[in-house]
């Protein structure tokens, strides 16, 4: 999950590619599709798959590697799927794994994990620290690959069930990389008619899960002003044009885009996160965003340069996570099915960001937010603080989820092709 320091939006419009339908009329094989989820959670929870869980989580956690330089994750990938007998390609946006479960053939249906790490230092002293000075799995993309490759286990053990291909999608960078995007213009996922994923949260208790249909996160892009004038004596300023008080109003300025430009319906935030002395953007507002700082800075006689790092690999602005509303039923089904229907939760749209996004721009896709706090124990620190610890007892749930959506998805698809 990416956290944009600057500048964050929703975008209320999106065109989704048609998906399948996910529904049949026949009590037979409705009952064919609500068997999967309890099933596949019972096996998530056997005592040798958990610890096996566990065991994967606690390596990747140990060793953890910023985006496009997962190599040793990607190649513990690559040695379970081995083990597993999972075929897969490799590299993928140089370190990405994408696997196959199931016949080979359509449909395909994606099941997504992000592998980077944050440049953090951790903070929590427990025997599996991370080993990698100045870097954490901070946001839980450890515990999101062990679910895929708990998935893979779960898919494996029930490939005769699976009506079609599982893809199994371990990509790098999501943490403001945008490594999704560079797995889709691999070409890896062409063929793909939905694509499922899910973050880890620390606000909701273990076994609840949160979405909704339609806008879920914000999109986000970041930018950098300098702005220049002529330094001097701070006791004869009439010989300086100073440019801190012309970035102080530029930020003041900006605060007023949002409070008397913006829709108040329409979520906007614009941050100043950094001030130091001496994307796919919402058009309009990137626009005004150039316009204020720089004539804010000629106010004061100053010069400013505004740049959206629209070049740099490392700073890719997001588009917003849209929810396709056929996937949203149908995982209020599988996943009601398996949790109960009020473990399901409706959630409000946040502000952070998620590069799950560009997938959901040419696939129909689906994201969700899985609970991990035991309420019985001290409440658990948010993603991004060096504090941050994972529930693993939330790893079956994750597993469990993935398996389920996708080979109910595959079961669904091929009952109302049946029927049609």
């Amino acid at each position: 999950m990416n956290f944009p320091k600057l500048v964050s939006f929703l975008l209320i419009l999106h065109l989704l590619n048609p998906t399948v339908v996910l529904s049949s009329s026949s009590p037979t094989s409705s009952n064919r599709v609500s068997e999967i989820p309890k099933k596949f959670l019972g096996f998530a929870k056997r005592k040798e798959l958990f610890d096996w869980m566990v065991g994967i989580r606690r390596k990747i956690h140990e060793n953890p590697e910023l985006g496009y330089q997962e190599f040793e994750t990607s190649k513990l990938i690559r040695q379970e799927l081995d083990i597993m007998g999972i075929p897969y390609k490799y590299p993928v946006s140089v370190t990405g794994v994408v696997g196959f479960v199931g016949s080979g053939k359509p449909p395909f249906v994606a099941i997504r994990a992000d592998m980077d790490a944050l440049a953090m230092q951790e903070m929590v002293e427990w025997e599996h620290k991370s080993k990698n000075p100045g870097k954490m799995h901070a946001c839980g993309h450890d515990a999101h690959v062990t679910m895929v490759l708990g998935a893979a286990k779960i898919l494996k053990e029930h490939v005769e069930e699976l009506k079609g291909t599982v893809v199994l999608v371990f990509q790098p960078a999501e943490e403001g990389g945008g490594g999704a995007k560079k797995v889709l213009d691999a070409g890896v996922l062409e063929n793909v008619d939905a694509i499922f994923g899910l973050h880890v949260i620390a606000e909701g208790p273990i076994g609840v899960v949160r979405s909704k249909s339609g806008p879920l996160m914000a999109g986000s892009g970041r930018f950098n002003a300098v702005i220049r004038g002529k330094g001097g004596h701070a006791a004869y300023p009439q010989n300086t044009t100073d440019p801190i008080l012309a970035a102080s109003n530029v930020v003041i300025s900006l605060q007023h885009l949002v409070s008397r430009e913006a829709d108040p319906l329409d979520s906007q935030v614009v941050t100043v996160a950094k001030f130091q002395g001496g994307v796919a953007l919402n058009c309009q507002l990137k626009r005004r965003i150039q316009e204020v700082i720089k004539g804010q800075a000629a106010v004061y006689r100053c010069n400013a340069t505004v740049d959206f790092y629209e070049n740099e690999n490392q700073t890719i602005a997001y588009p917003p996570t849209i929810n396709n509303k056929d996937l949203h039923e149908h995982f209020q089904k599988v996943a009601g099915d398996m949790l109960g229907a009020d473990k399901v939760i409706d959630m409000k749209p946040v502000m952070a960001s998620e590069d799950f996004a560009f997938y959901q721009e040419v696939i129909p896709g689906y994201f969700f937010m899985l609970g991990m706090q035991d309420v019985t124990k001290p409440r658990l620190k948010s993603v991004h603080s060096p504090y941050f610890m994972l529930n693993e007892d939330v790893l079956p749930y994750g597993a469990a989820l993935h398996a389920s959506l996708a080979a109910s998805y595959l079961l669904a698809a091929e009952l109302n092709l049946h029927e049609m």
